[in-house]
């Protein structure tokens, strides 16, 4: 097993075997010697993300045999070891920054994604006009051409809502439940012609059966989002993450004390914003105001 450099999905793989090898009650070095490891430094590493672990045997001494369990820690393996998304990375690597393209992995490896979105549309549930709108808006691209081809990245990333690649054929798409606060719908990005084109947008979205979304009306008043947008990524295996997005970098959060303060917020977020139905006809309603 050579040393490599903890990336994200490294990390995760890693986080992953050592709460397998807890709940088997099992302590690094007892668990080393069952596995025929070096010591109990080399396992160390293993969960670190710094050594790529030999899965088989693992699954053995730990005694994991649910095979959901097992089929989403290989496929989260196959992210650690051959890394991004090879069809967007290849057509789209100048436009993705490192901090972001692990954002693009667990958009891939995630089976749902709760979001809170604070002033404009999540990526994943934008037009193509709203999207180029956005992204020629920010300060992050400053030539046509960039903002060409990250609006078709964007485009292109919204395909795990349909159709994601599994290990044997096509996999379950990402599920998504998204609070949507009331000023993503009433900013006139690209104008009233691409706001109507986007609200329109999310009502066909909405109707996705692993796509949710709830509304939150500026009459809720001050909020557990008020500090800005976030989503938490949950998997088969593992626990969750907790992504941010400020101006030039992405954030992701582990720690569950950090993750535990996000998930409690999202959960007042739902409390307060509107149930789905109510949600889809406030959705209707903003949309008869722009005609």
């Amino acid at each position: 097993m050579s040393d490599a450099t903890p990336t994200l999905m490294r990390r995760r793989l890693g986080a992953i075997l050592r709460t397998m090898r807890v709940r088997a009650g099992l302590n690094l070095v007892d668990s080393a010697k069952l596995l025929g490891l070096s010591g109990a430094p080399t396992l160390s590493k293993i969960e670190n993300g710094k050594q790529r672990p030999e899965l088989d045997r693992f699954f053995e001494v730990y005694g994991v045999e649910d095979a959901v369990q097992i089929a989403e820690v290989r496929r989260i393996a196959r992210f650690a070891e051959a890394g991004r998304r090879k069809n967007l990375f290849a057509q789209y690597g100048d436009a993705i920054r490192a901090p972001f393209a692990d954002f693009i992995e667990l958009e891939e490896v995630a089976h749902h994604a709760d979001t809170y979105a604070a002033l404009v549309i999540p990526g994943l549930l934008q037009t193509v006009n709203y999207a180029h709108a956005v992204i020629e808006g920010s300060s992050m691209w400053s030539t046509a051409r960039e903002v060409r081809t990250f609006t078709e990245l964007r485009m292109k990333r919204q395909t795990v809502l349909t159709y994601r690649q599994g290990e044997a054929g096509s996999a379950a798409p990402l599920s998504m439940w998204c609070v949507l606060d009331e000023a993503c719908l009433r900013r006139q990005v690209g104008g009233p012609a691409v706001l109507r084109g986007q609200l329109e947008h999310l009502l066909d979205k909405s109707e996705l059966p692993n796509v949710d979304l709830q509304v939150l009306p500026f009459a809720a008043g001050v909020h557990t989002g008020i500090d800005g947008a976030y989503t938490v990524f949950r998997f088969d295996a593992g626990e969750p993450i907790v992504a941010l997005e400020p101006l030039t970098t992405s954030i992701y959060l582990e720690e569950d004390s950090h993750v535990g303060r996000y998930e409690s917020a999202l959960g007042r977020l739902r409390e307060r914003a509107l149930a789905p139905d109510s949600s889809r006809d406030f959705i209707k309603r903003i949309l008869k105001e722009t005609q």
